[in-house]
């Protein structure tokens, strides 16, 4: 039996989202067994959850940063907790979550089980482990960075500007299907919403400018289907277990490659198919060939085809034609002879013209 403000395991998550889904699957579990299961995050009563860890529990499931707001008003102690997981280990030993770590690592027993859990593995995460753990065994279902057989990915090159047409035909083709659509900021990603909401859509948003109740509720009326599209930041793509997820749109391709695994990791679940849509402007190209290098794979393209690179600011553009510096190819006509080209896509078409 745990002692009085004590956690005998604790449970780290980088999400509020991602700790109560854990927080909840565990209390399932637990059912008729003598097992207590409580949770601690941002966005809720600390006051609560301080009568809560009172009688002290079984399994402690927690976000960093409420974890140390319950440490320095001496609501917890953690001299007796037996192990440690991380969940998403990869995104808790970023450096967001790092000086956070050390200050709970700090105050836990050097005699512990630690366990990593994680979709990716960067190499320098991995280095960075090591030092939390003593002799550890490393078990991977996948390859790091690989998407599952079930996934169905591809490209489209397009403008930014023609987006939000393209995601509006796809998803029309399937509105009976949920879809998680993924942008890359908090402010894109509301906007976008409502703008899908007013072309008919049933959708919702979770971003970090949404209180804790707000998320709760649409991440719920997703998971019931009563929202059909729900728009989301990389907040929502750590974890979450929505099984009937069909297709993932990366409306916004994310800096960080490793959260493209993630993020497409939302559909197939439960040994279902999915489809991962990805849309990838000019000013993306970077992004979409730091994702295939750590996936050791192509996209396969859907529409468009790759842009060229985007020219570097301040640099002189590179001169056209085969003829001298600063005059006129020969008989001044443009090299080449034909028309020319744009620089992506297929040739502009020849508006149409009546016989002389």
């Amino acid at each position: 039996m745990p002692g009085p403000k004590t956690a005998r395991g604790l449970v780290l998550a980088p999400t509020r989202e991602l700790a109560k889904q854990i927080s909840d699957t565990l209390t399932q579990l637990a059912h008729k067994t003598p097992l207590k299961v409580a949770l601690v995050v941002g966005g809720a009563s600390i006051n609560i959850q301080i009568k809560r860890l009172q009688r002290g529990t079984d399994l402690l499931v927690a976000t960093p940063g409420r974890l140390i707001d319950l440490l320095d008003r001496r609501a917890l102690s953690l001299a007796d907790t037996s192990f440690l997981v991380l969940d998403e280990a990869d995104q808790m030993l970023d450096l967001g979550f790092i000086h956070a770590l050390r200050r709970i690592a700090s105050v836990l027993p050097a005699q512990r089980q630690t366990m990593l859990f994680s979709a990716t593995m960067p190499k320098q995460m991995n280095e960075l482990a090591q030092s939390y753990l003593k002799n550890p065994k490393r078990v991977e279902v996948n390859p790091p960075g690989k998407a599952v057989d079930r996934i169905v990915q591809s490209v489209h090159f397009i403008a930014k500007s023609e987006k939000t047409s393209l995601l509006i035909e796809l998803l029309d083709k399937h509105r009976d299907e949920l879809a998680l659509v993924f942008g890359r900021t908090k402010h894109g990603s509301e906007k976008l919403m409502k703008l899908l909401t007013a072309k008919g859509f049933v959708a919702g948003s979770i971003h970090g400018n949404k209180s804790q109740g707000q998320r709760d509720r649409a991440i719920a009326a997703f998971k019931a289907g009563e929202i059909k599209v729900l728009v989301a930041t990389d907040v929502a793509a750590r974890g979450l277990d929505i099984p009937a997820v069909r297709h993932v749109y990366n409306y916004d391709l994310p800096n960080v490659p490793e959260n493209y695994v993630h993020r497409i990791g939302r559909t197939a679940r439960a040994g279902a198919d999915g489809a991962a849509i990805a849309f990838c402007s000019p000013e993306e190209m970077d992004e979409l060939k730091a994702i295939q290098k750590a996936m050791k794979t192509s996209i396969p393209v859907a529409s468009g085809r790759p842009w060229e690179a985007l020219p570097t600011p301040g640099a002189k553009p590179k001169q056209r034609g085969g003829g001298p510096r600063g005059g006129k190819p020969s008989g001044g006509k443009p090299s080449g002879g034909g028309p020319r080209r744009r620089r992506n896509g297929p040739p502009r078409r020849k508006s149409a013209s009546k016989a002389a």
